[in-house]
């Protein structure tokens, strides 16, 4: 579902003509140096997933076990060929696998139950198997429209901070969205949608939001990097909308990666607007080393882990006793009030709202 990258440092330092260290271990499928296959643990992801290196090496040091990241794509596409080589996995633990896309993983049967250790400082909200454990909340993310800040104060016109602002006349032409088809961000704001006008809203809400101009194009990527004129990748396209479906971590990456830094983030969050999305991992069922699967399952949502991973993959972490960064509180958006649609009903619905959503918007 997703061919856009989600907002990791990878992505956006990219954006920036930042070079950033995604994993240890390298993602080409070959072996770890120095590393014997019963001390190499896989774990298959999306293109997204970082961590710092000083990170990955503790874990080895704590188990002996080497990272080997594969990565394989958006997030649709890293799952679906799991479910392809479902029993004869391509590693050991699957993540990036998210609330949108959560039963279809279930569904197939790809994954093998293990209870991590430290589940009990993870938010009883976030733990959406809990009472058979195929999966392991990692991170959370809200998807959220996102401002030009210099746009708006040019214009002296106040930014949208609702959904039912995005259709007013004042702000027709200015938003650019992922396709929902294609792209997780786009699924998610349909989500939101949808949570917030309800079965029978939701159609004529994105009726008027293409009257209204909304753009949409296949991804994160080229919405945020290339069309979106607040984000440093935008400037330099010369993006043309000053309103996007991102992230609400997307202002304090803005300020991370910029050179010289700015004393504010250049991007605001419309926080009427957001959608919450909860990443997870899993053991693969068939893993050739589950040992050391639930080892890093258990790594994964350890503090030290925790607290590392907001500044490499922008996103928050599940753990109670793990500090957020200063940047994502001096820069970013709190968000009280995001959005959410219960996994079932995603499960049961999700095909035809795509389907429906495609009629309406794409024609």
């Amino acid at each position: 579902m997703r061919s856009t990258k989600r907002l990791a440092a990878g992505a956006l330092a990219a954006a920036l003509g930042v070079a950033t260290l995604a994993a240890c271990g390298g993602s080409d499928g070959k072996k770890t140096s120095g590393a014997t296959g019963d001390k190499t643990v896989t774990l298959v992801s999306h293109d997204s997933f970082a961590a710092s290196d000083a990170v990955l090496k503790a874990f080895t040091a704590q188990t002996g076990y080497t990272v080997k990241v594969l990565k394989s794509g958006d997030a649709g596409a890293a799952l679906n060929q799991e479910i392809l080589t479902k029993g004869s996995p391509r590693g050991d633990v699957f993540f990036g696998v998210d609330n949108t896309l959560l039963s279809r993983a279930l569904d197939n049967g790809i994954f093998t139950p293990y209870a991590a250790k430290g589940l009990d400082r993870l938010p009883a909200d976030v733990q959406l198997d809990k009472d058979r454990h195929r999966v392991t909340p990692i991170d959370t993310g809200d998807i959220c429209v996102n401002y030009d800040k210099k746009y708006f104060a040019d214009k002296k016109l106040a930014p949208p901070q609702s959904f039912d602002d995005l259709i007013k006349p004042e702000y027709k032409n200015l938003l650019v969205t992922e396709n929902v088809a294609t792209s997780s961000p786009g699924l998610g704001f349909l989500l939101g949608s949808v949570a917030k006008y309800g079965d029978g809203g939701w159609q004529d809400y994105w009726k008027k939001l293409r009257a209204n101009g909304v753009k949409v194009v296949d991804g994160w990527e080229q919405a945020y990097n290339t069309d979106f004129s607040g984000s440093a990748g935008g400037k330099k396209a010369k993006g043309d909308r000053p309103l996007v479906v991102s992230y609400a971590s997307s202002p304090p990456a803005e300020v991370i990666y910029a050179d010289p830094k700015p004393t504010e983030a250049p991007t605001g969050v419309a926080t009427g607007t957001c959608f919450r999305q909860t990443e997870f991992a899993g053991l693969l069922k068939g893993a050739k080393n589950e040992a050391g699967g639930k080892a890093l399952l258990d790594f994964l949502i350890s503090k030290k882990f925790q607290e590392d991973m907001p500044l490499q993959m922008f996103v928050d972490p599940v753990a109670k006793d793990a500090a957020v960064p200063p940047e994502f509180t001096t820069f970013g958006a709190k968000i009280t009030n995001s959005a959410t649609v219960a996994p079932d009903k995603i499960a049961k619905n999700r095909d035809q709202w795509v389907k429906t959503w495609s009629s309406l918007v794409l024609k």
